[in-house]
């Protein structure tokens, strides 16, 4: 019992580590971080500021849409007291009967700030107004008007560009918890899922993968995150997908593959991660958008297949049952590629024994002892 609970102590804990490891999350999120930056480069962020403000979090933009609109009323609501101030038309200062103020109502600083609030936000109430006898109240009141017309611009347009990030888009196209490995017209193919879960298309749409793995060059150079392209298709070929309903893409491991050295038996000791990409312009919106997902060798099945998940209704409707997406059946499957090009019949999951012609048949006369009870 102990033995067992040390295992899944030690599972857990590299489950874990591997989850740490990844470059790409199953989401698709980068697990990278810079350090070292220089401090005269942090002013490159504000120098693009509008990319900037478009990629920091909700609760920053929040924080900004409200700080932006009440700073600047506060602020007017200051310079139109000093306006009131000087012309003498606040409570305090015992302002004549016969007095003309320069704007009607302004008797101290909370009245200030609301003339300065109605103002910038077009609301006119009627109870304050601005006289025309004062030019500095005049130019004041068209400067904050120009002022807070950009203020919403700015502030519209980044909440608008939030909204509709590609991005977004992206959480509508799904793949497969796994990858699978096993025959595919006469090949022995690597296959994942994807599925668009949205009706509108993806238009040229192409898909590629990147293997992230660490080598050693002749020179004893060490490269952390070598790539290596993966190419994936389907059976009409790589580019333009029509993307309408899921798809199955598979890579062919032939010679030129980095899974042709890979056993069913060593996979999963291998340290790698196959990223894959998935590019297309949303029909919708015409934004280009772009999906990641990654696998690692524990997420690569050895001698399975996917199960069918498209049929034909008797109305003539095609259907998609998604919950077989990520559902996989055992096939028969070479136990490497070596094995599937060289050897005949040499299976991992194959239902039929196989001779090996290794063992030379031999008589046996003599009768086994046998222990009764």
């Amino acid at each position: 019992m102990i033995g067992s609970l040390n295992k899944r102590i030690q599972d857990s804990l590299a489950e874990r580590r591997s989850r740490r490891t990844r470059l790409v999350t199953k989401d698709g999120r980068c697990n990278i971080e810079y350090g070292n930056v220089k401090y005269s480069n942090h002013f490159a962020f504000l120098a693009d500021f509008w990319t900037t403000f478009v990629e920091i979090r909700w609760r920053f933009v929040l924080f900004f849409f409200i700080a932006s609109f009440t700073l600047s009323w506060f602020i007017f609501g200051l310079l139109w007291y000093w306006i009131a101030r000087s012309n003498g038309d606040l409570t305090w200062q015992n302002p004549p009967v016969d007095h003309t103020p320069c704007i009607d109502n302004v008797v101290g600083l909370t009245t200030a700030f609301l003339y300065s609030l109605e103002t910038q936000t077009t609301i006119g109430y009627g109870g304050r107004a601005l006289t025309p006898f004062c030019p500095g109240a005049v130019a004041l009141i068209i400067i904050q008007s120009l002022l807070g017309a950009i203020i919403n611009c700015f502030m519209c347009g980044i909440i608008l560009s939030k909204i509709s990030l590609p991005k977004k888009r992206a959480k509508t196209i799904t793949f497969s918890d796994m990858a699978v490995i096993s025959p595919k017209n006469g090949s022995l193919s690597l296959s994942i899922r994807v599925a668009n879960l949205r009706k509108t298309l993806m238009i040229g749409s192409q898909i590629y993968g990147k293997l992230l793995r660490t080598t050693n060059t002749p020179d004893g150079e060490t490269i952390i995150m070598d790539q290596v392209n993966i190419d994936f298709m389907v059976d009409a070929g790589k580019d333009n997908l029509f993307f309408i309903c899921p798809l199955t893409l598979y890579h062919i491991i032939d010679k030129s593959s980095p899974f042709f050295e890979m056993a069913v038996d060593t996979l999963h000791k291998q340290e790698f991660e196959l990223v894959v990409f998935l590019d297309g312009t949303a029909e919708s919106t015409s934004s280009s958008c772009q999906v990641r997902t990654s696998f690692i060798p524990q997420e690569i099945m050895w001698g399975y297949n996917f199960l069918p998940i498209i049929s034909r209704s008797k109305e003539g409707k095609y259907r998609v049952d998604f919950s077989n997406f990520s559902k996989v059946v055992p096939v028969a499957t070479a136990h490497c590629a070596y094995c599937f090009h060289n050897i005949k019949g040499h299976h991992h999951h194959s239902k039929d024994g196989n001779d090996n012609q290794g063992f030379e048949v031999i008589d046996i006369n003599e009768s086994p002892n046998v222990t009764k009870m």
